[in-house]
C-alpha cells in the first residue's frame, strides 16, 4: 500500500488596512438622555437602610432639578466647545443594532471590526422633561422620570473600520441606517419609540452649523442652571410639585428657580 506523503500547507493572511471616515450628524427627533446618575450607582453600591412610614412621608421620592441635571454626560474639562458629551457606545451599539436588519451585516463583526471616536462633543440646549414610564419590578408599577432633553442636537464623530474587510460606502450607509431605524438615547426607536433619530449632515449645513456655533458650552451651562420645561405639562407638573414641597417644608434641589417659573 503506497503511503501519501503530507504536503505542507501554507497560511496567507491578509495585511490589515485601516480606514477612517468622519461624520456630521443633526437629530431629527429629539434626544432624551438616559444617564445613571451618581446618586442611583452609589445606592446600588451600598443600598441605604429601609425607610419607615414616617421616613417616607417626610421625604420626596423626586428632586426634580437635581435628576435633570445628573441625567446628562458632561465633559470632564470645562474648556471644550461643549459642556455635555455623548458616549461612543450610542453609535457604535446603533451600528452593530442596525447590522442586524440589513442583509450582508452582521452585528458580531461590525462590533469587532468598527471602533468610535471616544470623545463626542454634544451640541444642543438641554430643556427639562417629566416623562411616566413603567418600573422593571413585577407590578410594572409607574413612575415619572425627570430628564434632560434636547430638541435639537447636533455631533461629529469618528468612525474607525478594517478597510480591507469594509468599504467606506458600506459604513456610510450604515451610520445613515443606524440614524433612521436604531437612533439613540432613551425611548429610540430601538426600543420602540421615536426620539434619538438622527441624519447624515455636511459640515457647512447650515442647521449643523448654526446648534453647533450657538448651542455650545455656555448656552448649556446656562441651561442646566436655569432649567427651562421641554413643554406645558413639565411646566404644570413641576409648579405643582414646588407648591406641595413648599406646603410640607420639604427641601428640594432650585426651589427659587421653581418658583421664578411659578410666578411668570
Amino acid at each position: 500500500m503506497a503511503i501519501k506523503e503530507k504536503k505542507d500547507e501554507q497560511i496567507s493572511i491578509l495585511a490589515l488596512k485601516r480606514g477612517k471616515a468622519t461624520f456630521h450628524i443633526i437629530g431629527t427627533t429629539p434626544l432624551l438622555m438616559n444617564r445613571f446618575s451618581e446618586k442611583a450607582k452609589q445606592q446600588l453600591l451600598a443600598p441605604p437602610p429601609r425607610k419607615n412610614a414616617a421616613e417616607r412621608s417626610a421625604t420626596l421620592k423626586h428632586d426634580p432639578i437635581a435628576e435633570y441635571r445628573a441625567s446628562v454626560y458632561l465633559n470632564r474639562d470645562p474648556n471644550r466647545k461643549a459642556r455635555v458629551h455623548a458616549p461612543s457606545e450610542w453609535f457604535k451599539s446603533a451600528l452593530a443594532n442596525a447590522a442586524l436588519d440589513i442583509p450582508g451585516a452582521a452585528k458580531a463583526k461590525l462590533e469587532r471590526l468598527v471602533q468610535v471616536s471616544p470623545q463626542i462633543d454634544l451640541f444642543g440646549t438641554p430643556r427639562l422633561h417629566f416623562g411616566m414610564v413603567r418600573s422593571a419590578d413585577m407590578n410594572r408599577t409607574p413612575d415619572v422620570r425627570c430628564r434632560a432633553v434636547f430638541s435639537e442636537w447636533a455631533c461629529s464623530f469618528d468612525v474607525s473600520y478594517i478597510a480591507t474587510l469594509i468599504k467606506a460606502n458600506d459604513i456610510s450607509n450604515l451610520v445613515a441606517a443606524a440614524g433612521e431605524i436604531v437612533g439613540c438615547g432613551d425611548w429610540r426607536p430601538q426600543k420602540g419609540g421615536t426620539y434619538g433619530q438622527f441624519r447624515i449632515a455636511e459640515r457647512d449645513d447650515p442647521d449643523f452649523r448654526r446648534i453647533v456655533e450657538t448651542q455650545g458650552t455656555e448656552a448649556q451651562v446656562e441651561a442646566l442652571a436655569n432649567p427651562v420645561s421641554y413643554d406645558a405639562e413639565t411646566e404644570e407638573l413641576l409648579v405643582w410639585f414646588m407648591s406641595y414641597a413648599r406646603d410640607r417644608e420639604m427641601k428640594v434641589t432650585g426651589a427659587e428657580i421653581i418658583q421664578q417659573i411659578a410666578a411668570e
